[in-house]
């Protein structure tokens, strides 16, 4: 079992950046497949990037690519999502979560969540 935890949100203006850290409890982060997802108002949690157990693949949204970076520090047991050249689209409350197996952009692959973090970017 791992508890997931969020900060580094807040509010920014357009074009800024912001860097998301998600902090996990206990001695198994490193056997989890982690995920960054987001929520804004009205709309469903959607997927926006992936890391494998080692950090070797990642995966993100078509919508953030080139722009955010997630990674992983196993020895911190903490993922991050670096987010550069943030858009007022950005705006949601953003999850980090933590999987077993299963296709890395589904929700329903993850089996911990952390509370979100709120991000929003003004323009």
């Amino acid at each position: 079992q791992v508890q997931l935890g969020e900060s580094g949100g807040g509010l920014v203006q357009a074009g800024s950046s912001l860097r998301l850290s998600c902090a996990a409890s206990g001695r198994t982060f490193r056997t989890y497949a982690m995920g960054w997802f987001r929520q804004a108002p009205g709309k469903e949690r959607e997927f926006v990037a992936a890391i494998s157990l080692s950090g070797s693949n990642l995966y993100y949204a078509d919508s953030v690519k080139g722009r955010f970076t997630i990674s992983r520090d196993n020895s911190k047991s903490t993922v991050y999502l670096q987010m550069n050249s943030l858009k007022p689209e950005d705006t949601a409350v953003y999850y980090c979560a933590a999987r077993y197996s299963g296709a890395y952009y589904d929700t329903r692959s993850y089996g911990y969540w952390g509370q979100g973090t709120q991000v929003t970017v003004s323009s």
